[in-house]
């Protein structure tokens, strides 16, 4: 019987999370930390997919795939209408928002905001936050 083998490197690591994965939540927390009114967020694939979420109420599988699906029939609409590329997708609901912004060709961001949810600050920050996704999930080769 030979020496036991070294414990693996992410034994000590207490969050099980790939180091992208962590990056990726903690960009999605910081909008939240930036944006008033902002309480929960997916990021995941244009096919429906699920890649991170900062989530507590929400099921982010199920914001995942309707997010696809909004953002697939928004973008026949922006482009039967000829108004450019599609940017975002906003539903004002009875007591909140939902917000559905692309990030790069493959990837989405769903947002959920409450009633106090300050547009205009999200409208400043949400471009910033793509940008970083995106650079994030392009490191990515799997991406």
């Amino acid at each position: 019987m030979g020496p036991l083998s070294p414990p693996s490197p992410l034994s000590d690591n207490p969050d099980p999370q790939p180091p992208q994965s962590s990056q990726l939540t903690g960009i999605l927390i910081s909008l939240r930390d930036r944006v008033l009114g902002v309480s929960e967020s997916v990021l995941s694939t244009v096919d429906g997919l699920l890649v991170v979420a900062d989530a507590e109420t929400v099921h982010p599988e199920s914001v995942a795939a309707l997010a696809a699906a909004t953002l697939g029939v928004s973008r026949r609409i922006a482009d039967q209408a000829k108004v450019g590329a599609l940017r975002e997708v906003v539903a004002r609901c009875g007591s909140g928002h939902v917000i559905v912004l692309a990030v790069g060709e493959r990837a989405l961001l769903t947002v959920v905001g409450d009633d106090g949810l300050d547009i205009a600050a999200f409208q400043r920050e949400s471009p910033a936050t793509v940008e970083e996704l995106t650079k994030v999930l392009a490191a990515d080769v799997a991406y």
